[in-house]
């Protein structure tokens, strides 16, 4: 799981606006995915990029480990925790790392959010990482993922999408463009080069570019392989036709 070492510097311009603050970030899935936590809720946040989600958390009064396998994101969060002086642990870790670093059956919630899962390599990476995600959740623990729906995403074929908009953040503005690599078959490694070009103050032009790996998956796959780790889907919003959905999937009490 390698890559954002380049990006962990423009992410910014890659979040949306409706989760860019950590208060922000929090509430979108406090009030709308898993309801209301009480105050010491155990939550490992497996994909933290820049912070916004685990600390807004930790501002909640929740006990959160932040992790990510990017040492710039995972430097970026304890920035941030810093900044809006709230407590919480970080950790730099690939998913199958992480049962090596933290104790089986300590979690009470476990995100793995902003698309993450598509990097982990093929299938046996998937399920790799979501066998470690489950053995961290307590029984009746939950897993939130978010994904895109890499149907539509491959069924539109390569291409270069530029985002119609200049997108503000902290005064500046910035161009996002994205190229898709899409292979012929859903098992081949994929690619998506993700280029941030912002206008400087002297209005000069500075591009931030890194090429990612991918590899999609279909949604009755992700649902088959997370009932195989004892996890099963409590909520989806999946939607053939929508680009991006949210899953929230239950440790069984007895595995």
């Amino acid at each position: 799981m390698a890559g954002y070492g380049a990006l962990s510097e423009v992410y910014e311009w890659l979040i949306g606006d409706d989760k860019l603050t950590s208060a922000q970030a929090a509430s979108a899935y406090c009030t709308d995915v898993v309801g209301p936590l009480p105050p010491g809720t155990r939550v490992l946040d497996c994909s933290c990029g820049t912070g916004q989600l685990a600390v807004g958390l930790a501002g909640l009064g929740l006990d959160v480990v932040a992790a990510d396998a990017s040492e710039g994101m995972v430097r970026r969060t304890e920035g941030l925790a810093g900044e809006q002086g709230v407590p919480l642990r970080t950790l730099r870790a690939s998913w199958d790392q992480l049962p090596d670093r933290l104790e089986d059956s300590t979690f009470d919630l476990v995100f793995c959010v902003g698309n993450s899962l598509g990097h982990a390599e093929g299938a046996a990476g998937r399920l790799a990482a979501l066998e470690a995600m489950a053995r961290l959740l307590k029984p009746g623990g939950r897993l939130v993922l978010t994904s895109r729906n890499w149907e539509l995403v491959r069924s539109a074929g390569s291409r270069v999408d530029v985002r119609d908009r200049l997108i503000r953040r902290n005064d500046r503005d910035a161009v996002v463009s994205y190229y898709w690599q899409i292979e012929q078959h859903w098992e081949q490694e994929h690619f998506l080069e993700i280029v941030v070009a912002r206008i400087e103050p002297d209005r000069e032009v500075r591009a931030v570019s890194e090429r990612l790996s991918i590899w999609p998956y279909r949604y009755e796959d992700l649902v088959a392989q997370l009932r195989s780790v004892g996890l099963t889907v409590r909520s989806t919003t999946f939607d053939p036709e929508a680009d991006n959905y949210v899953v929230v999937a239950g440790r069984d009490q007895a595995r």
